[in-house]
């Protein structure tokens, strides 16, 4: 298990989603990505996708101008 960050800073929908998306295929199972990103939409878009997908939202944490979201691959 390893951790990885993902900068989608600057990125609107749909395209947190796809760069995560993207970054995954390159991830193992159990490996942790860290994603920020300042679309206020990823903070539904990604936990969403996650369920869809079968990785686990660990965490969304919003600051005034960065929102981060980790999730374990599944």
């Amino acid at each position: 298990m390893a951790n990885y960050e993902l900068n989608a800073k600057g990125l609107l929908c749909p395209m947190p989603v796809i760069k995560v998306q993207q970054k995954i295929q390159q991830l193992s199972k159990g490996d942790i990505l860290m994603v920020y990103c300042t679309d206020p939409g990823a903070q539904f878009d990604l936990p969403a996708w996650c369920r869809v997908h079968g990785h686990t939202l660990l965490a969304v944490q919003q600051q005034p101008h960065e929102i981060t979201i980790s999730l374990r691959v599944g």
